[in-house]
């Protein structure tokens, strides 16, 4: 059994550590914790494999932009033969003040490109999830504009804080019903 953990983001220099990025930066402390490098580039996107506490693990970042994220999630899912109930997906939450994060068993996209694609691709919106809120933009700034724009330093101690959760999450799931994990994390 494999167990694939997907962050949700936008490849590029341009894109990194911006609010659109939480799920790559949960899979970066990821690869860190449980050292597995991301050094494998296939499915449109780049992906390492490890062996963590006696279970096997994928983590992936995919390279398509995030709404086009289910073009590489539904191909590396098909080769590796990995069950929808054991993907979980972390990406940003505009309607969740910046920092929190909830755990989901499935749901909606919620207006979410990356989730909408994957949901389409996968067929189903039954697939575990970790959002991490970036709050809403102030001021009229465009929702666009401020996704893609980076964290104040003040926003930041609070993602790096959402980060490290996220990532906790993540590892408990492997020894841990989800459901537990929901009722710890949320």
């Amino acid at each position: 059994m494999v167990k694939l953990f997907v962050g949700l983001g936008n490849p590029g220099k341009e894109y990194e550590r911006t609010r659109h990025n939480v799920g790559f930066m949960v899979i970066d402390e990821l690869s860190r914790r449980f050292q597995v490098s991301l050094d494998q580039a296939k499915f449109k996107g780049i992906f390492g494999i490890g062996m963590v506490g006696g279970e096997k693990v994928i983590l992936c970042k995919p390279l398509t932009y995030m709404n086009l994220s289910g073009e590489c999630v539904r191909p590396l899912m098909d080769y590796y033969r990995i069950d929808v109930e054991d993907i979980i997906v972390v990406y940003d939450d505009l309607d969740l003040p910046t920092g929190t994060i909830r755990l989901r068993p499935k749901g909606s996209a919620g207006g979410h490109n990356g989730m909408k694609s994957l949901i389409h691709h996968l067929g189903t919106d039954h697939f575990k999830r970790i959002r991490i809120g970036i709050d809403r933009p102030q001021n009229g700034m465009k929702v666009t504009d401020y996704v893609l724009g980076r964290f104040t330093e003040e926003e930041m101690t609070k993602i790096e804080t959402a980060i490290q959760k996220s990532a906790d999450a993540c590892e408990k799931w492997l020894s841990t019903p989800f459901i537990q994990v929901m009722n710890e994390f949320n």
